[in-house]
């Protein structure tokens, strides 16, 4: 709650400018306007200075020694501050040197009257990012920047570059009229609302609410500026950093939604299940309806010493090639896990990582995950509930067998395995999987060959395959086989083709044994061929009843 009350107060942009220095503390989110969003920004001025007035919207302050945090609003703070760099370039190209040095004073330098220093009015937090900002607004030309694993900076050049050229056009038939009218403008007839927020270790909550223009807040967003928030000043940068060391891993990999998983399982492994949508409520201020209250919410520090903690693990879970601390045998587990693309075990193989005989526990994770995937469905709410729940108690007791037990009625008997595995259709991925660990008798196969049907989907003269069987039958275990070749080569679209063209490359003699030698290939084939693949498999995934 907040107790103190807020009033908002109305003026121009150059007096909000001119009256103030800012900067983007580490809880705020970077600059993330893309170039279509400062295309729109230039649009929406400069349709306004046609009317004789804009409203820039409302902007969050709070006030650290007389500079002045922004909260909400940096997006078209830094925009507005490209521009009036651009001007100050164009004005002092053409001349204008009076007019060059106000909007410099207005708008870019702020000066020490004791030391008659100048600096910025605008700080970045990250240095990178200040540092590229201040080459924008010092130099005419546009910066040059070398790629790298972060890109505010390049995304603050690009939004440089756009206003540059659209001020450059706009200019073009009469500059000195046109910068004075644009000076002008800025100055004076470009009006914003803006309030100082009186409590700097509450601001996060306003920032949670208020976001007056360009992208919603995300849940990783919400979550760095909560963890930032309520770290002391004097330590922010350093939490800032350690923030940073667990997102840039995780980040490149499919944006900010490994970052906010990855949060949201090791939240799992102190709370049992967190549904995504109360992950934030949850870590912010303990408070999902769903979650007992014995289950309190991590201090921030704790947090942060967990996340860095289960980070490496975590990383060879996405990709089981970097180095980390894993066994080589949890090594082939995590690669069969994410061959089969299932994510929601991965609290569980946490837990298990800190358990006496942790390959076992996990091996009868994998087990579960392929019966329930062959048999049943694995991506429902109430499965990763008790997932979750598991990873809860093994976590909590260092001991895996009873947690591991009481999902037992989520597992299928053998009968049931083999005949869903006859008849289910199932995506490549899946059948390759299944495929490998015939062929290699594991339950940990190396990824070798790339799986084919035998009948495809667009086929020629198939006869005894029709298409309205095919529907059924033809992404099931019986109709494909693993070759050597990723492509299907050129006339395999008939049962002789395959047999000359694509059957050569079987993976295994196995294949070309059992396939060269039929004369035809119907769906009666694929019934027979699909049983005995199945009844290979029920005896690699259920060991105890062979």
């Amino acid at each position: 709650m907040i107790e103190t009350p807020l009033s908002a107060s109305a003026t121009s942009v150059g007096a909000f400018f001119s009256g103030n220095t800012f900067s983007v503390p580490p809880f705020q989110r970077e600059y993330a306007w893309e170039v279509d969003e400062v295309r729109e920004f230039w649009e929406d001025l400069s349709q306004g200075m046609d009317e004789g007035a804009y409203f820039l919207g409302l902007f969050v302050l709070t006030d650290d020694e007389g500079r002045k945090h922004v909260v909400d609003g940096q997006q078209r703070i830094l925009t507005l501050t490209l521009l009036a760099a651009a001007l100050y370039h164009e004005a002092v190209r053409h001349g204008r040197n009076a007019l060059a040095d106000r909007i410099q004073a207005d708008f870019l330098k702020s000066i020490n009257y004791e030391t008659d220093e100048q600096f910025a009015r605008v700080r970045l937090s990250n240095e990178r990012d200040n540092s590229t900002l201040e080459e924008l607004l010092e130099s005419s030309e546009i910066v040059e920047r070398e790629s790298g694993d972060e890109d505010v900076s390049a995304r603050l050049v690009a939004a440089s570059e756009v206003i540059r050229q659209k001020l450059a056009t706009d200019l073009d038939q009469d500059p000195f009229r046109r910068l004075g009218a644009w000076a002008d403008y800025l100055t004076n007839q470009v009006y914003v609302a803006s309030f100082v927020h009186p409590d700097p270790a509450s601001a996060y909550r306003v920032f949670e609410v208020i976001n007056t223009r360009g992208k919603d807040l995300t849940t990783a967003e919400l979550l760095k500026n909560y963890i930032l928030s309520q770290t002391p000043a004097r330590e922010r940068t350093s939490a800032y950093n350690r923030w940073q060391s667990v997102a840039r891993p995780l980040s490149p990999q499919d944006g900010p939604v490994n970052l906010v998983q990855f949060i949201r399982h090791v939240a799992t492994l102190r709370a049992g299940h967190v549904a995504p949508k109360d992950l934030y409520s949850y870590l912010a201020r303990g408070r999902a309806k769903q979650l007992r209250s014995k289950r309190k919410p991590p201090s921030v520090p704790e947090l942060m010493d967990a996340l860095e903690g289960q980070l490496p693990l975590y990383l060879q879970m996405v990709d089981p090639t970097v180095e980390g601390p894993a066994d080589p045998e949890w090594l082939a587990i995590f690669s069969a896990l994410r061959d089969l693309g299932v994510i929601t075990v991965r609290p569980l193989l946490m837990a298990l990582s800190q358990s006496i005989n942790a390959k076992e526990g996990m091996e009868s994770v994998l087990r579960l995950v392929v019966r329930r995937i062959v048999v049943g469905n694995l991506g429902t709410g109430n499965v990763e509930r008790r997932l979750s729940e598991a990873a809860y108690e093994v976590a909590g007791t260092g001991d895996w067998v009873k947690p591991l037990e009481d999902l037992d009625d989520l597992n299928h008997e053998p009968g049931e395995f083999v005949e869903q595995l006859r008849k289910r259709s199932f995506n490549k991925a899946t059948l390759g999987f299944l495929h490998r660990c015939n062929q290699q008798n594991t339950i940990t196969p190396t990824s070798e060959g790339t799986t084919h049907l035998i009948r495809p989907r667009q086929a020629t003269d198939w006869h005894g395959f029709p298409d309205d069987e095919f529907a059924f039958w033809g992404s099931t275990m019986g109709n494909t086989f693993l070759a050597s070749v990723e492509r299907r080569p050129p006339g395999a679209s008939s049962w002789d083709g395959f047999k000359n063209n694509l059957l050569p490359y079987a993976l295994t003699c196995g294949d070309l044994e059992d396939l060269e030698h039929r004369d035809v290939w119907s769906t009666a084939e694929v019934e027979e061929r699909g049983m005995a693949l199945a009844e290979v498999a029920a005896k690699i995934w259920f060991p105890e009843r062979h």
